[in-house]
């Protein structure tokens, strides 16, 4: 396997952009930009999963990217629906 420059750009972007996420969950003034720091960190690491699919060859990633990314929304709608007060 070879690491040319543009699967480095790739990891750099989604490194910063995870990074980001984090500070904006950690920093969030209100609970509602926590969640959506989490939302945001949730599709990163879903993009991360399909990007090793594609590196390693593995189609065993995007199965589990689709999953995650179901479980992220679903979770995220529960979040918020407490939030709300309707829960």
């Amino acid at each position: 396997m070879e690491l040319n420059y543009l699967y480095i750009t790739v990891l750099v972007i989604l490194s910063i952009a995870f990074i980001i996420g984090m500070l904006r969950f950690i920093k969030g003034p209100t609970a509602s930009d926590r969640v959506v720091a989490l939302d945001t960190i949730s599709i990163i690491a879903t993009a991360s999963l399909v990007f090793m699919g594609y590196i390693f060859n593995r189609y065993i990633y995007l199965d589990v990217a689709l999953i995650y990314g179901v479980l992220g929304f679903i979770g995220v709608i529960i979040i918020a629906r407490y939030l709300e007060g309707a829960l």
